[in-house]
C-alpha cells in the first residue's frame, strides 16, 4: 500500500522499550527515489536532537495509532551519531551511522536496497543483527573502514522531501503545476509518485507524476522536469487520497501515459500524442 508523506509526518517513533520522538522529515536517495532515513525529532527526551533512523531498523508498523516500532533501544538511539539537518549528509556520515549499528551498505546493488526491493532483506533475521554482537560489531567497523577510504568523496544524493515539496512541474512544453506532496511504497519505501498540484495553471486538481517520468530536476531552480505534455498531464486520472489509491487506478493511471507499471514487466504500450 502507498502512504502519504504529509501523513506519515509526526508518526511516533518507538523504541523496543520505549518512545524516542516523532518523524519529522525523511531524506530520500535522488538517484533511485528511495527514502533512505526518517529524520526524528526527540523533543525532551534528548534536548530536541534530531536523529536519523533507517528504514532498517523499522518493524511492522501500526497504522491506527500512527506508531513506527523499531528494533533499537533507547539507549542505541542516545549513542548514535549526531546530525546537523541543515547540512547534507555525506556519505562519511552515512559510514559512520551504519558502521555504528552494523548495518550493511544500501548502496552498491541492483535492486532498491542492496541487491533486494526491501530494506529488511539487507539484514539476517535475527532482530539484534549487528546490535549484540562485539565480533560483528568489529567486523562491520572493519568493511566500514575500508568503505570510508572507497567512498570517501562520494555523493550520496540525498535529499529532503519536505524541501522538495512546493517545487514547480516543468512539462516538455511548459509548466504545470508544483509539487503537493509524495506517496511511498509501505514496505519497500520507495516514492512511487509526486502529487503535482495543478490549480495554479487552471481550474485543475491533483494529478501523480511517478519519479520514472522524470527527466531532470534543477535543485537550485526548485524545478522537477517531466517527460510528458501539459495536455496530457491535463487530462490524467484525478488523484483524490492515497486511501483510494488501488492497482486498479494505477493501471489506469500507467495506461494514460502509456507507460509500463513499476510491478509489471509487460510490455511498453504506445504512450499518447
Amino acid at each position: 500500500m502507498l502512504r502519504s508523506m504529509k501523513d506519515l509526518e509526526n508518526y511516533a517513533i518507538g523504541a523496543s522499550d520505549g518512545p524516542i520522538g516523532h518523524v519529522k522529515d525523511f531524506y530520500f536517495d535522488d538517484d533511485s527515489w528511495v527514502i533512505r532515513y526518517l529524520v526524528v525529532d526527540t523533543g525532551s527526551w534528548l534536548n530536541g536532537r534530531q536523529v536519523l533512523i533507517s528504514p532498517m531498523a523499522i518493524r511492522q508498523a501500526n497504522w491506527l495509532d500512527r506508531l513506527l516500532p523499531m528494533a533499537l533501544t533507547k539507549e542505541q538511539v542516545r549513542n548514535s551519531p549526531d546530525i546537523d539537518a541543515d547540512k547534507p549528509v555525506s556519505r562519511q556520515h552515512e559510514l559512520e551511522y551504519i558502521g555504528y549499528y552494523g548495518y550493511p551498505a544500501y548502496w552498491g546493488g541492483t535492486g532498491l536496497w542492496g541487491d533486494g526491493l526491501y530494506p529488511y532483506g539487507l539484514l539476517p533475521d535475527d532482530p539484534g543483527y549487528g546490535l549484540d554482537s562485539a565480533e560483528r560489531l568489529r567486523e562491520q567497523d572493519a568493511i566500514a573502514r575500508v568503505e570510508r577510504d572507497r567512498h570517501r568523496n562520494d555523493n550520496p544524493h540525498l535529499r529532503s522531501c519536505k524541501a522538495v515539496t512546493g517545487y514547480h512541474i516543468r512539462a516538455t512544453d511548459g509548466e504545470i503545476g508544483h509539487v503537493d506532496g509524495l506517496l511511498v511504497d509501505e514496505q519497500t519505501w520507495a516514492i512511487r509518485y509526486l502529487v503535482v498540484n495543478t490549480s495554479n495553471w487552471w481550474l485543475g486538481h491533483k494529478v501523480l507524476v511517478s519519479p520514472q517520468w522524470i527527466s531532470g530536476v534543477q535543485w537550485s531552480d526548485e524545478t522537477v522536469a517531466v517527460d510528458l505534455s501539459r495536455a496530457a498531464i491535463q487530462a490524467s486520472p484525478v488523484f483524490e487520497s492515497a486511501a483510494d489509491l488501488n492497482r486498479q487506478r494505477e493501471t489506469a493511471l500507467y495506461d494514460h501515459y502509456g507507460r509500463r507499471g513499476y510491478w509489471s514487466d509487460g510490455t511498453v504500450i504506445t504512450p499518447p500524442l
